[in-house]
């Protein structure tokens, strides 16, 4: 069964945090680098950290510095921990893989960000 599941979002004043999970089925965690990606209304959908199965890491200019991407393979999960969060990190957040196969289009849920005084 293809499942991604998303949480850990909500609603955090600006320079606040949260974590973020995403749980994966197999077929899409195992072998594969792993993204996280978020979609602001109005916006498309873009890329905002990406983590290899060796834990390589790498991250938009956008949340350098502010937003960390990690994984555990005994669980097929992967987190986001963001810090320093602002209004314009409001977004539905989504994990991923990496890279897409021809003609994959299966998505989760998401978790909605909102970064609000």
């Amino acid at each position: 069964q293809v499942q991604l599941v998303e949480s850990g979002g909500g609603l955090v004043q600006p320079g606040g945090s949260l974590r973020l999970s995403c749980v994966a089925s197999g077929s899409i965690f195992s072998g594969n680098d792993m993204g996280w990606y978020r979609q602001a209304p109005g916006k498309q959908r873009e890329l905002v950290a990406s983590i290899t199965l060796t834990h390589i890491t790498n991250y938009a200019d956008f949340v350098k510095g502010r937003f960390t991407i990690s994984r555990d393979n005994a669980k097929n999960t992967v987190y986001l921990q963001m810090n320093s969060l602002k209004p314009e990190d409001t977004a539905v957040y989504y994990c991923n893989r990496r890279f897409f196969p021809p003609a994959y289009t299966y998505w989760g849920q998401g978790t909605q960000v909102t970064v609000s005084s």
